[in-house]
């Protein structure tokens, strides 16, 4: 095995995780998705398809039909004068971390320098030193629990020796959404610099910062078609499909050939009933995704306040995504606390080391709680559970 290999750190949400995965006593909010099950119209296309015997090898870069209304559906959500998006740079993938997986494997070679902007999800950190690059990490800052980008901290640390940008916006874990003002002034830098950006949009739909039915801010929406610009994306959170591993990237113009030769040699195709599903999920979209925001929304607004009445807690509602990010006053090793709370709280929640540089002392002791809970009394109920734990 590569030594590399050898020396990637696992997963410290999968290190509480994997401890009591088993345990029902134990208010389970530490992974990134929905507790409800996906939409009936969606499985049921799944059915149909296995139904009607299509079990068989697809297209690498997708069935056309899917990438057709990918590129309408993404080409849609786009603001006022975006380019609209065509299906040739469309590139359907089995789930949003192998976009992720094939972007690296497509921009990244040893050595090369690599900018990711933290806290993020571990994934976007290892897939880049997977490839042997060098990884520099700038991290947000927060201010009373809220998370802020220092935008001359970031492009300082984009040089001209630097590859490629890798930044998650809504973010996972802080619920912190690039403007669109910084996301010009990225966009701008990089391609004075030619950087690629590697965007992950995955929970681009799930934004309360906006009027009911806005879109986070995308890249798409300012790039042209031929900028070092990739942006990953998924049916996971905002069509409850975790399961099903479907995602899609947008590329420049003229990429899609070479990611196609990268998803034959990873996993060949999606599976075709997989895609058909994810066909049915786009056609009823307007039945689906608003009312998943729409209750995420009230979730958080459930949890949020009520754990900023907690004495010593650092909270602020998030603009996007599905998570609260939290930090208990006095308990700076989060691994630690997280672990604590499941053995003596029976509450599971997500170490914030996991995320982030932890040599930070501002990055220290943080839990991410996601809230996607099908029934919101369990949130009441979980932070029923932390009130008892700190009075101890």
């Amino acid at each position: 095995m590569r030594q590399l290999i050898s020396q990637l750190d696992e997963s410290l949400i999968r290190v509480v995780a994997n401890a009591a995965l088993d345990r029902s006593d134990v208010l389970k909010f530490w992974f990134g998705e929905s507790d409800e099950v996906t939409p009936m119209a969606i499985r049921d296309a799944a059915s149909a398809s296995l139904q009607a015997g299509e079990t068989f090898y697809s297209h690498n870069l997708g069935l056309p039909a899917l990438r057709q209304a990918l590129a309408s559906y993404s080409s849609q959500l786009r603001g006022a004068g975006a380019q609209e998006i065509a299906s040739d740079r469309i590139a359907v993938t089995a789930g949003g971390v192998n976009g992720l997986m094939i972007s690296a494997q497509a921009l990244v070679d040893a050595g090369d320098r690599v900018v990711v902007l933290t806290p993020v999800w571990p994934n976007l950190v290892a897939q880049p030193r997977v490839m042997g690059a060098r990884v520099q990490t700038v991290s947000l800052r927060p201010i009373q629990g809220a998370w802020s980008l220092d935008m001359n901290e970031l492009l300082a640390a984009l040089t001209p020796d630097t590859r490629a940008l890798v930044l998650n916006s809504p973010n996972n874990p802080t619920g912190w959404t690039l403007s669109r003002q910084e996301q010009r002034q990225i966009l701008e830098h990089c391609r004075r610099l030619g950087i690629w950006i590697v965007a992950d949009e995955v929970y681009e739909r799930l934004f309360f910062a906006g009027a009911a039915g806005d879109c986070a801010p995308s890249f798409l929406d300012l790039a042209d078609p031929q900028d070092r610009l990739v942006v990953v994306n998924s049916f996971s959170k905002s069509f409850l499909m975790t399961g099903w591993r479907l995602g899609w990237l947008t590329l420049p113009s003229g990429m899609a050939a070479a990611v196609g030769k990268l998803l034959e040699f990873n996993t060949s195709c999606s599976p075709v009933f997989v895609q058909r599903a994810g066909l049915a999920a786009l056609a009823h979209e307007p039945q689906i995704t608003p009312a998943v925001v729409a209750h995420l929304r009230n979730c958080r607004d459930v949890l949020v306040p009520l754990l900023q009445g907690l004495p010593g807690v650092q909270v602020a509602p998030a603009d996007g995504a599905l998570y609260a990010f939290l930090r208990i006053n006095g308990h700076d090793d989060s691994l630690t606390l997280a672990q604590r709370l499941v053995e003596q709280a029976g509450l599971g929640l997500a170490p914030g080391q996991a995320f982030h540089d932890s040599r930070l002392p501002e990055m220290q002791g943080w839990l991410r709680w996601c809230f996607a809970s099908a029934d919101p009394q369990r949130l009441r109920q979980g932070v029923d559970r932390l009130t008892r734990w700190m009075a101890l």
